[in-house]
């Protein structure tokens, strides 16, 4: 509505470097009938003004940037650019006459490539654009078209990072054709986009929510949430699982030809969002072109046209590694969510265990490259390389495949599971269900199973790797569940406890999570295994080695818990049996003695109860609370519960502090009724760990919390009337 003659005035003084008055010619060329042919030369004088800032936004700091002002985005913005290019995008969509009016793929890269770049640089676009539904859908019909695809893909991914709610993968128009249309390289960076719509909005901190405020959004999420709904709206695409487990697998060489690689680098490289992959992907061409041309000087002319036209093969190595990490992101959330089941049948179906066993030496756990790909000032230890990421994404999806599932059996090779048996035989056990049951078609192939390889890459890990706290839950969830002496002895065997104490005891490991990590994998790896206890004192052969040990158990309860439960289960056990072995250990091992005195396991008792309250419960403590449990259940089985509650009354007086243990122990023990005797908590877990059936938990929990003040076993009895404080009712705060 300006005039024209007032736009240019204001031009110069303004910066405004033309722009409203092409904005203008550009509403004026496209009116409701107009064919758009002068539209694209319009967007070719305003896409080069927008994309030197958005290369300047990602190539700068991101932090100098934001503090910078972008003139062009911004005005573009001001004048209404964006909201004419949504609306030239989506006219077709509006048009119901017969003949339908076609949108050339180069005008629609043209206004996708401005709006990216306008999303880039100026605040507030991108939530504007999420806030458009309509806008949102449509761009993934703008997907099947394949000239346009990586545009599209790139927008809608920025877009889905800022939208305060999760899309329904339903309203896609058509999403099983949309799907199937897409070739492997489009159903990877689908992926990328797939992963926004299918993670629970705030899994990251999914340990440090408090488990009353879990428990209470529960009761409020009556239905299934719209991840879980995406979720198995995806697993209704036929055939989609098995595209990405083939998509997971392939290796290097498969790959397709050159020419669509190096013609979508291209589409890449005036793409910004990868601007830094694409410098790291450059940087490895050029140091292989020279290479290639030094080692053949004589020859340097034909040396350099060959690398032209071949691939590095570390760029297509680099290409691969990107692909896969998207895809093992989407299986992964997807073997943790509500199908559980079904997806496994899938992955085992389509022989994805036995693929990635034989990509692992060469592409998941290859050698770093003497140029190993790192992204723009960053150091190749740092967790935001592909590489790092992928080796990461690799053991989240072998830790939640083995978690509780017979199919973890998958992961050895067909000798490894006869020697599963032969271990089973020769102890004179029956063997597992599952080994029995495992289709041999199934399972790995080659020298070694997958367990077996990630054996060898931990054993030589560097000390200070963040992959250790991976590695080591990958393995502890193929021990989980029933313990199993098959499956420990055939740890064992690999020199598995060795090298936990050696990264305990020995190099002094500092890192809680990696701590933790080691514990709970120990505890797994030694439950009810009376060889080894064996080896454990045979390795801890010194007094002052066992005190190391013993310093750091004390030094973080919530991170060893899991073992002092262990260690307590395991004692409990040898000592009901009558067999000269198991005797012989219980004499000589440091640990066994050390656990059998009553005063430790008080100590241990006061403290696990000492260091949780209800309010600070959360998903990585509250097993603090059921290992005091298991102290108090194995004690009342020999009928010494008035015992422990009597002894746990003392150690609060000689504290000066009467009531403030078994206060808190009898709220928590309250809060432990709401949480597990809930109907859809399970309890198998708890049974299957500690080989005490779920009935005896539930007991001993109601008799400690008898209010009648006469019954030995009830907390009320030891508590005096004057500091009595348990008739709270917990709430949200």
């Amino acid at each position: 509505q300006i005039t024209e003659a007032l736009l240019k005035e204001r031009d110069k003084q303004a910066k405004w470097n033309g722009i409203p008055l092409l904005l203008q010619k550009l509403y004026e060329q496209s009116h409701p009938n107009s064919d758009f042919s002068q539209c694209q030369s319009i967007l070719k004088e305003i896409s080069p003004l927008l994309s030197m800032e958005a290369m300047a936004y990602v190539t700068e700091d991101r932090k100098a940037a934001q503090e910078s002002t972008f003139p062009n985005t911004y005005t573009f913005d001001l004048f209404g650019g964006v909201d004419l290019l949504v609306e030239i995008l989506m006219r077709p969509t509006l048009i119901t006459q017969k003949k339908k009016q076609k949108i050339s793929d180069d005008l629609i890269k043209d206004c996708l490539s401005i709006l990216y770049n306008t999303c880039i640089c100026t605040e507030g676009v991108t939530r504007r654009l999420a806030e458009r539904n309509d806008f949102v859908l449509f761009l993934f019909t703008l997907m099947t078209n394949k000239k346009t695809f990586l545009q599209t893909a790139t927008l809608i991914e920025d877009i889905l990072g800022v939208k305060k709610e999760m899309i329904q993968l339903d309203d896609i128009p058509n999403l099983a054709s949309l799907v199937s249309s897409f070739d492997q390289q489009q159903l990877a960076n689908f992926c990328r986009i797939l992963a926004v719509t299918i993670s629970e909005l705030d899994t990251g901190s999914d340990d440090k929510h408090t488990l009353l405020a879990k428990n209470a959004q529960q009761k409020k999420n009556l239905g299934p949430s719209r991840a879980e709904i995406n979720q198995a709206t995806l697993l209704n695409i036929p055939g989609f699982i098995e595209r990405l487990c083939k998509l997971a697998t392939r290796k290097v060489s498969e790959t397709t030809g050159t020419s669509s690689f190096l013609q979508e680098l291209e589409e890449w490289y005036t793409w910004l969002d990868n601007a830094l992959v694409l410098d790291a992907l450059m940087r490895v061409a050029n140091e292989e072109a020279e290479q290639s041309s030094t080692e053949s000087s004589d020859e340097s002319g034909l040396a350099n046209t060959s690398t032209r036209t071949q691939l590095p093969q570390s760029m297509k190595i680099m290409h691969e590694i990107m692909y896969k990490l998207e895809v093992l992101y989407v299986l992964c959330v997807l073997l943790m969510g509500r199908q559980r089941n079904q997806v496994h049948k899938m992955i085992a179906e389509f022989k994805l265990i036995p693929g990635l066993n034989n990509l692992f030496d060469k592409l998941i756990w290859r050698k770093h490259s003497a140029s190993a790909l790192v992204l723009h000032g960053h150091n190749q230890n740092c967790d935001c390389s592909p590489d790092i990421t992928l080796k990461i994404q690799f053991l989240r999806l072998l830790q939640s495949f083995s978690d509780h599932h017979e199919n973890k059996y998958l992961l050895l090779n067909s000798q490894e599971l006869n020697e599963l048996s032969a271990i089973s035989h020769k102890a004179n056990i029956p063997e597992v269900d599952a080994v029995v049951n495992t289709d041999r078609s199934l399972v790995c192939d080659g020298k070694r199973g997958l367990l077996t390889r990630l054996l060898q890459v931990m054993k030589k890990e560097p000390a200070e790797s963040s992959f250790r706290f991976w590695q080591a839950r990958a393995v502890e969830s193929f021990l989980r569940g029933t313990t199993s002496y098959a499956d420990q002895m055939f740890l064992l065997k690999r020199g598995l406890l060795e090298h936990i104490l050696y990264c305990i005891v020995d190099s002094e490991c500092k890192s809680r999570d990696v701590l933790q990590s080691y514990f709970d994998l120990l505890g797994e790896l030694m439950k009810f295994n009376i060889d080894a206890f064996k080896r454990f004192n045979k390795y801890i052969n010194t007094d002052e080695k066992f005190q190391i040990f013993l310093n750091q158990i004390n030094s973080s309860l919530v991170d060893s818990n899991m073992l002092v439960r262990c260690i307590t289960l395991s004692l409990d056990r040898f000592e009901n049996q009558s067999d000269a072995k198991v005797a012989e250990v219980l004499s000589e091992c440091r640990l066994l003695s050390y656990m059998s005195q009553m005063s430790m396991r008080m100590s241990f008792l006061f403290r696990l109860i000492n260091i949780i309250h209800v309010q600070t419960l959360t998903q990585e403590n509250v097993s603090c609370l059921n290992t005091s449990l298991v102290i108090l259940m194995l004690a009342r089985r020999k009928e010494k519960l008035p015992f422990y509650l009597r002894t746990l009354q003392q150690m609060e007086y000689t504290e000066k502090y009467p009531g403030f243990i078994l206060n808190n122990f009898h709220s928590l023990l309250r809060f432990w009724q709401q949480h597990y005797l809930n109907k859809d908590k399970d309890s198998t877990c708890l049974e299957n760990s500690s080989c005490i059936s779920f009935t005896y938990w539930k007991e001993t929990v109601s008799i400690l919390l008898s209010p009648d003040r006469t019954s030995p076993c009830a907390i009320v009895s030891y508590i005096d009337e004057a500091y009595m404080d348990i008739d709270r009712d917990f709430s949200e705060e």
